[in-house]
């Protein structure tokens, strides 16, 4: 498994954003275990939703758990996440410290659990001991509650959404896609109409090797800003009453999406 990791460095605590307010202090029950080596978790690679991923968790103040080499877990929080650079700032608990070495990080976004590791010598930054410089993780690993296996689709290949909404054309990136939906991304000047509860009629994705003609509903849409893009809009649908025929397709496109990435 490949390490996940976001670093705050140069000037790490001048160009960040501000956390809110932090939370109540920590409990033994704020722990969260270690994703099992058997368990059917997949892959992040993508440097974007990584640094997404850590935003949301320094928004909301969340526990993260923190395994050192050989030693107890330690409670954490993410401070801040660098507007820019793949970088984030930890916010240790009080008299908390990290041993030089690699450790493996975990929390609770959502309905999942997420995992990465970093090795570092987790130095604190000058006159704060409790917060700790450190880089984006390049992978990161995430176990979903979901019914159903959710894959990120592959850098390479063709993977859009193509539809007519209110007579103008779309044609959105997937980045996501799952037998119970699939996650699509755009510009904010192309997310006019998409909003949550829409339903969108025969939509064709374009899978790879597959094609699917389907009709989805908008089940999420929200703004985030991608180091590379800029200013995004997230959109999550749900298939609605999917074809047994278009069903296959999408099952034989996940077949081949997770095979590619063992």
């Amino acid at each position: 498994m490949s390490n996940l990791s976001v670093a705050n460095n140069d000037t790490l605590l001048d160009a960040i954003h501000p956390a809110p307010a932090r939370l109540a202090p920590f409990k033994p029950a704020d722990i969260v275990e270690r994703i099992g080596i058997n368990a059917a978790s997949h892959e992040i690679a993508d440097a974007d939703m990584i640094g997404d991923a850590l935003q949301v968790l320094a928004d909301r103040g969340q526990p993260l758990t923190i395994y050192p080499p050989g030693g107890d877990a330690v409670l954490a929080r993410i401070l801040s996440v660098h507007p820019d650079e793949p970088h984030f700032t930890l916010e240790l608990g009080e008299g908390s410290t990290l041993p030089p070495g690699r450790c493996t990080f975990v929390t609770w976004l959502d309905a999942a659990r997420f995992q990465f590791e970093l090795t570092a010598d987790w130095a604190p930054a000058p006159d704060q001991p409790l917060h700790i410089p450190a880089q984006f993780p390049p992978t990161a690993i995430v176990l979903n509650r979901r019914t159903t296996m959710r894959l990120e689709t592959p850098l390479t290949g063709n993977y859009t959404a193509s539809f007519v909404l209110f007579g103008n054309p779309h044609e959105l990136q997937l980045y996501d896609i799952s037998a119970g939906g699939i996650g699509m991304r755009c510009a904010p000047r192309d997310a006019n109409g998409l909003h949550i509860g829409r339903k969108l009629q025969r939509v064709r994705l374009e899978l790879g090797e597959s094609i699917v003609i389907c009709d989805l509903e908008i089940r999420l849409a929200r703004r985030f800003r991608s180091f590379l893009l800029g200013e995004q809009v997230q959109i999550g649908c749900r298939f609605v009453n999917l074809s047994p025929q278009m069903q296959n397709e999408v099952d034989k496109a996940i077949g081949r999406m997770a095979m590619a990435r063992r």
